[in-house]
């Protein structure tokens, strides 16, 4: 074999390796990336159905259930715009309450309810989630927004239309 084809055969194995590697590294990183969504992304049809992912926002006041056994708890996220119900079975945090920061971790499934396997809660009262604090802040943005739309639509008389 000419040292020109040595070359070319060292270059595209060379080649193949690196594309095996690149190809495994994307494998591992699908597998074990965690995307967030907020309540109104996952009312959106965004979130995918029976695949693990974070959600954020707001326990809404009122919907803690505990189960009797103990260990089964079912509340709902907010964002003050949708609301998400969630399941979860284990121990909630200590800094666990209704009208705090979350972020719940689990599979949203076809009945509607996010089943969640880890609930994290804020560690102090200035603290919250980024990506959780930029869907609040999106969510109440588009509610301010759909109620200037509201008065501007408004006749003269400051009654809305029938």
């Amino acid at each position: 074999m000419k040292p020109r084809h040595k070359r070319l055969v060292l270059a595209g194995a060379a080649a193949a390796a690196v594309a095996l590697a690149v190809g495994l590294i994307l494998v591992a990183f699908e597998s074990n990336i965690q995307l967030f969504f907020s309540p109104t992304q996952v009312v959106a049809g965004e979130a995918p159905l029976s695949r693990t992912f974070r959600i954020g926002g707001l326990v809404e006041q009122g919907s803690v259930k505990r189960a009797e056994d103990g260990v089964t708890v079912r509340f709902a996220v907010t964002d003050t715009a949708r609301t998400i119900p969630v399941a979860y079975k284990g121990i909630l945090p200590d800094l666990f309450k209704e009208g705090k920061g979350v972020v719940a971790q689990g599979r949203l499934e076809a009945d509607g309810v996010f089943h969640a396997s880890q609930v994290l809660a804020k560690h102090d009262e200035n603290y919250m989630p980024p990506e959780a604090a930029t869907a609040l802040e999106r969510a109440r943005k588009a509610e301010s927004e759909s109620q200037k739309t509201l008065v501007m639509d408004r006749p003269a008389g400051g009654e809305a239309p029938k």
